[in-house]
């Protein structure tokens, strides 16, 4: 009996469409939860959309390492990624007062973390299971500090709420555009690269690394990018707190060439697991990792710049 024959892989604009569609619902729902208002509603449908992402993300993770050959305390990872995820949410909403937790969500997120490591040390400590000890709690707490940390930044921009003004009165912020913005500025570089690569790409970025990734993709991601964020800015600068059209290039570019660094640092991960994809959730996409790739790496310089540029 003659073997049936493999079907065709799917075309570039069969992907360019399964990866619109995916993005687009997943990001609807996002927005509903940057959205819904400061409500029981509204914050509880944000700290599922997080935890979520989290717990997804970290399972990911930890399959790929485990796929590279490493072991890890996946349990104990997990638990401590909602752990960071909640009680960063919890501080920001103003759940707790400051004599149950510290004043600065740096505290709240090193105290966690260090109580974090110390258990890895225990665990291992106990654990009988064959392979590098130095590893396991190595590639474990490299998982916390990848999505659960690096997503907690994007709770800090959404609870951004005030700064003080000369007047000394309080001038509020409006954080969840901040996150809107940077989330539309990071897909949309995304999004050029890969129109742009597929169109006219022929230059390899990084071909050890990812083999798709054009240095015409790459300036594709800059230039729509910066579009987006001039754009954005223009129409809605009575939301975006100390946003200029010089920041706004600023930003574009920053967030566009970030996107890109924080994609071919998945990459690495997946090649060293032999992984095309880090999933399958989503179709066009593959996981939740690679959808958040690029936003992870964003999420921190966007505070960063929001905290210590914009409202300085």
């Amino acid at each position: 009996m003659a073997e049936p024959t493999p079907a065709a892989p799917p075309s570039k604009g069969v992907i360019f469409f399964r990866r619109l569609g995916s993005t687009l619902t997943l990001w609807t729902l996002v927005l509903l939860a940057l959205f819904a208002g400061r409500n029981p509603l509204g914050d509880g449908l944000f700290l599922v959309v997080m935890l979520t992402l989290a717990v997804l993300g970290l399972k990911e993770f930890y399959a790929l390492v485990n796929k590279a050959g490493f072991d890890c305390f996946r349990n104990w990872g997990l638990a401590g990624g909602v752990v960071l995820v909640a009680a960063m949410f919890v501080h920001l909403q103003g759940g707790l007062h400051a004599y149950v937790l510290p004043a600065s969500p740096a505290e709240v997120e090193s105290g966690l973390l260090t109580i974090g490591v110390l258990g890895l040390f225990l665990l291992q400590l106990f654990c009988q299971r064959s392979g590098s000890g130095l590893a396991r709690i190595a590639v474990t707490l490299l998982g916390l500090m990848y999505v659960p940390w690096l997503l907690n930044f994007i709770q800090k921009l959404h609870f951004f709420a005030a700064v003080p003004g000369a007047d000394g009165a309080l001038v509020p912020v409006h954080g969840n555009f901040y996150v809107l913005y940077f989330i539309l500025v990071t897909k949309f570089s995304d999004l050029g690269a890969y129109v742009t690569g597929s169109l006219i790409g022929k230059h390899k970025m990084i071909p050890r690394v990812s083999p798709g990734k054009t240095w015409e993709g790459f300036g594709g991601a800059i230039v729509i990018a910066t579009g987006v964020s001039v754009t954005f800015a223009h129409f809605l600068s009575h939301k975006l707190y100390g946003m200029t059209l010089t920041h706004a290039v600023i930003l574009g570019v920053l967030l566009s060439v970030s996107a890109v660094v924080g994609d071919l640092i998945e990459s690495i991960f997946k090649r060293e697991a032999q992984a095309k994809d880090s999933g399958a959730l989503f179709p066009g996409i593959g996981g939740i990792l690679d959808l958040l790739d690029s936003l992870l790496f964003n999420a921190p310089l966007m505070y960063l710049y929001l905290r210590h540029v914009l409202t300085a």
